[in-house]
């Protein structure tokens, strides 16, 4: 895997615990040229955890209702989640609701939607329990795809699936981007990045990302790189728990051709992981355009 260097994190004010809370801002318009012909893009993984703020080990029993039932700090949480994502062009957040109970009836993709001003969210239920849950992940952005697919990701539990979006090229080739939320199990994981290797693996400009719940030098992981050419930045800092990050489960994985000048980790109390973002510059011949316009 090629190393690219790590930025530092942001400046922004201090929130609980140590960690920061994002700032409100207006994102820059998409295909902003950071330098003479070439298009800068920013992307984002974030594990959202529906909402729910973790701070501290003991949360994961203290705050276990949360995951079931509502409660007042949930909105007011993923207020603060939609203006950090606003700042960025392309997003994929993992841990969402598609409304029930615990989000009292609210699309949660559809609140973040419109309060960061994305005109374009898609969003996948991947586990439908009724009522009481429906976890889902959802992908934002602010050019529309030419084509985007649901996938069910494979496994002996149902309930992991990607989304899939398809941008055309300024040289008239495609970049795929697929957002993942992978199973616990290494073996299951396996056949998950497999499955997504296959569909990848004759396009030269792709990106996975996600929280793929494994290391970078994890086996499964290995093996999505040796089929696929796929490159992650080695300097990218651990995501997980967001309160001592040790563990690096969130990834934004590339093809080489894409030139990455950024990659990191923001440091910003949200969730129980930690956001990893990078920005990419596109050649002008290669810039994605929107083909609504």
């Amino acid at each position: 895997m090629t190393s690219i260097a790590s930025g530092h994190d942001r400046t922004a004010p201090t929130g609980p615990e140590g960690a920061t809370q994002p700032e409100a801002s207006t994102p820059e318009r998409l295909g902003y040229h950071h330098e003479q012909g070439s298009q800068r893009l920013r992307l984002l993984s974030f594990n959202a955890q529906v909402g729910i703020h973790s701070s501290r080990l003991h949360h994961y029993l203290t705050n276990s209702w949360k995951h079931v039932l509502p409660y007042g700090g949930r909105m007011d949480n993923l207020d603060r989640v939609a203006r950090f994502i606003s700042e960025f062009d392309i997003v994929g957040v993992q841990e969402l609701d598609g409304g029930s109970l615990r989000s009292n009836f609210v699309d949660l993709a559809s609140y973040l939607s419109e309060r960061a001003h994305f005109p374009y969210t898609y969003n996948r239920i991947n586990r439908d329990l009724g009522q009481f849950a429906k976890h889902s992940l959802a992908l934002f952005s602010r050019l529309e795809p030419d084509r985007v697919q649901m996938h069910r990701l494979p496994g002996a539990l149902p309930g992991r699936g990607a989304i899939e979006a398809r941008y055309a090229m300024g040289d008239g080739e495609e970049l795929v981007l697929f957002l993942l939320h992978l199973a616990l199990g290494k073996r299951t994981r396996k056949s998950q990045l497999a499955y997504v290797a296959e569909r990848i693996q004759d396009f030269p400009h792709a990106i996975v990302m996600g929280d793929l719940n494994c290391q970078q030098d994890s086996e499964e992981l290995r093996q999505l790189i040796a089929r696929t050419g796929l490159m992650e930045p080695m300097a990218c800092p651990a995501t997980y728990p967001a309160w001592d990050p040790r563990l690096v489960f969130d990834h934004i994985l590339l093809t080489p051709d894409l030139h990455v000048s950024d990659v990191r980790v923001y440091n910003v109390a949200l969730s129980d992981h930690l956001p990893v973002g990078i920005e990419i510059e596109l050649p002008q011949r290669q810039a994605l355009h929107d083909p609504a316009h």
